[in-house]
């Protein structure tokens, strides 16, 4: 493992290809919000929660649970899809995990 400036140990890029083909949970999250339980018993077909993002703003995309980018929702044939916008440096990413 290469040492960054602060000695700590890091993965190299090199040694990270021997994971490549480990599968991985990837998430597009369009908001969040918190309620109570007696709200989330109350819903029902047809019910509207208001999320913490606002229209049109990037979607979250994250991988294991760690954020890897922010894009936008795509239609791809009759199927949702996402376009990647923003992608947090690899460095960043690694040192997230």
């Amino acid at each position: 493992m290469a040492r960054s400036s602060d000695g700590e140990s890091r993965p190299s890029v090199e040694n990270l290809r021997v994971l490549e083909n480990i599968e991985v949970r990837m998430t597009v999250e369009v908001g969040r919000t918190e309620i109570t339980i007696r709200d989330l018993l109350r819903l029902s077909e047809g019910s509207v929660i208001e999320l913490d993002r606002l229209a049109g703003d990037p979607l979250d995309i994250l991988v294991n649970g760690t954020m890897i980018a922010k894009g936008e929702v795509v239609m791809v044939g009759d199927r949702f899809g996402v376009r990647f916008g923003e992608i947090v440096e690899p460095e960043k990413r690694v040192e997230s995990l």
